[in-house]
């Protein structure tokens, strides 16, 4: 299956129509024969005909295949959530699925899931068990288990599912493809079964990451039938800033439960993040492990409980019975005990982000091990919970994540890291995922096809947004460039000014910054600068805090370009050294460092 870029610019140019994209999809669904993929399917025809009806246009999305994880509704199709007693015809699409519509998608079927979109291992369902796309003896993951599927067989190039505790991005892992869980609020829920109502994420399958993002721009926005949507940046994936930070796992705190082939595997990833250009940092999860327990361990098993009560009170021998057990645990905690549970997470919350405000994002397995089916089926709570090490703590804390291909073992099971961010930091997790899996030269899903080109991310700015040229505290890495990233700017590119200006090292600021001063010509040198681009909203915001004896006007850079940026007032030199020879504030930080 070609990926959505290729397939869409085939369909805009006539190259191939998106009938002859359908024919081939559904010629690829006989081909794998796994009834286990799909719990409905829509007529071959059907499909067809709504493709030749598809005008040669724009749309982001135009002609594209999609399937999506039977909890979300679409007209013409039960909603089953993996339980027959359960199922239902929806009235109307669901907010995302009327959104692919008007992208130009064509919606084919409904996958299959972990019963009530609980289990990370995709064998809860009386649909039959996914085949894994790489290992047949391997569990697929869940619970979108039939939406990876499609997506690493090639059978589709998009699949939607959902994640709540890691469904959208363990099956990636399990099926070595993408997986894409925007931050919450994101994309709206909208027309979807609740499993946790107030942490639940429509999430994204695809085999590279220019394509999850791609459908993620289609999706996002907010709604107002929706009170858990929120209006969030979605930004633009561009030019990754230099020394961007990971935060890792102290090596005594990594998670493997035995299985030595993964943990070699993630040594390996952080290696490949090293020579990359990232500065990997230790962190202590254990903070964001004990969130993860929340979880299952605390109140928020309630929600799901909330969904599942009905059958559970008229016909409760029609739900599996691992994911009765599980749901049934729901009915036991205490108004106090959610008080309680909500109390621990706060503080945690505020463990985290003292945490993102040393890294820029965590690089972490997507999960810890692999399990067959048949360990899973004799093991079926204990196995599940250890998948959900490095992804249950996600959406509590109101996080993003990406899980994307990091190696294929020897084995020839798959490994998989996930990169987790604050929400909002969306484009700033493609950038860095995007660079990562295109040095990883892995096949496409279970495809054996390589992966296209990665395309170089623009320099310049975008649209009406505006160039910032940094010079100090600012730059990535440094204090305050959290700042920018909170007004939404995306890093374009590393660069010096004209040799016409002179640094200073400003005294009594907080904390310590520089001061850049335009000179004649002749008399200055060359200094160090980051461009960032902001929307003229955040620009205008941005400038408005700039403090005295610093302001924002225009620099003349090296290559003749001109960019706003941060100058100083000329008093403000008095008695200030200058440190024009350290070439940048980075360079002069980094001796003063040295000698302390």
């Amino acid at each position: 299956m070609p990926t959505i870029a290729s397939l869409v610019a085939a369909h805009r140019t006539g190259a191939r129509s998106p009938e002859q994209t359908v024919r081939e999809c559904y010629a690829r669904i006989r081909a794998l024969g796994d009834p286990a993929v799909f719990i409905t399917l829509r007529s071959e025809e059907d499909v067809c005909a709504e493709a030749r009806a598809l005008e040669r246009d724009a749309r982001p999305l135009l002609g594209v295949p999609v399937a999506v994880k039977d909890n979300i509704d679409a007209i013409g199709m039960p909603t089953t959530v993996g339980c027959p007693a359960f199922a239902y015809k929806p009235g109307k699409d669901a907010s995302v699925i009327a959104r692919l519509k008007r992208a130009g998608a064509l919606v084919i079927g409904k996958t299959n899931l972990d019963q009530f979109a609980t289990g990370l291992v995709g064998v809860r369902s009386p649909y039959g068990i996914p085949r894994n796309t790489l290992r047949a003896d391997l569990i697929p993951g869940g619970s979108s288990s039939g939406s990876a599927v499609a997506v690493a067989a090639g059978l589709v190039p998009l699949a939607l599912g959902t994640d709540t505790a890691g469904s959208g991005r363990v099956p990636a892992g399990f099926n070595n493809i993408v997986g894409l869980k925007p931050s919450p609020g994101l994309v709206p829920n909208t027309g979807v079964v609740p499993a946790c109502r107030s942490l639940d994420c429509v999430s994204i399958f695809t085999l590279t990451v220019d394509d999850a993002f791609a459908a993620l721009a289609a999706l996002a926005g907010p709604d107002p039938a929706d009170a858990y949507s929120r209006a969030l940046p979605l930004g633009t994936p561009g030019a990754v800033a230099p020394g961007t930070k990971l935060g890792v796992p102290l090596p005594g705190q990594r998670l493997f439960y035995g299985d030595e082939t993964s943990a070699a595997a993630f040594e390996a990833a952080l290696a490949r993040f090293a020579r990359l250009g990232f500065a990997i940092e230790q962190i202590d999860i254990e903070p964001f492990y004990e969130t993860a327990r929340l979880l299952y361990e605390g109140p928020w098993l309630a929600e799901r409980y909330l969904t599942a009560r009905a059958v559970i009170a008229s016909a409760p021998d029609e739900m599996h019975p691992v994911t009765r057990e599980i749901i049934l645990g729901g009915a036991r905690p205490t108004a106090a005990d959610a008080f309680d549970a909500f109390h621990q997470l706060e503080e945690l919350r505020r463990t985290a982000d003292a945490t993102f405000r040393r890294v820029d994002a965590l690089a972490l397995p997507t999960m810890p091990t692999v399990y067959t089916v048949r360990q899973v089926l004799a093991n079926p709570i204990e196995l599940n919970s250890r998948l959900g090490t490095y992804t249950n703590f996600v959406n509590l804390l109101g996080l993003c994540g990406l899980a994307v291909p990091a190696a294929l073992r020897a084995d020839g099971a798959p490994f998989g890291i996930t990169l987790v961010a604050p929400g909002g930091r969306d484009a700033e997790l493609a950038s860095i995922a995007r660079v990562f899996h295109a040095d990883t030269g892995l096949p496409l899903g279970a495809t054996g096809e390589a992966q296209p080109a990665v395309v170089p991310p623009s320099l310049g700015p975008r649209g009406d947004e505006i160039a910032l040229a940094v010079v100090g505290a600012h730059l990535s890495g440094m204090p305050l460039n959290g700042e920018l990233k909170a007004a939404g700017a995306r890093f374009l590119e590393a660069t010096t000014t004209a040799p016409d200006y002179r640094l200073f090292a400003l005294a009594g600021t907080e904390p310590p910054k520089p001061g850049l001063l335009r000179v004649e010509p002749g008399k200055g040198g060359a200094v160090e600068v980051e461009l960032w681009a902001l929307s003229p909203a955040a620009f205008g915001r941005f400038v408005a805090a700039v403090p005295p004896p610093l302001s924002i006007g225009t620099l003349r850079l090296s290559d003749g370009r001109e960019a706003k940026g941060f100058l100083v007032e000329a008093a403000a030199t008095t008695g200030a050294r200058d440190i024009t020879h350290f070439g940048g504030w980075r360079a002069y930080v980094k001796e003063m460092e040295a000698v302390a």
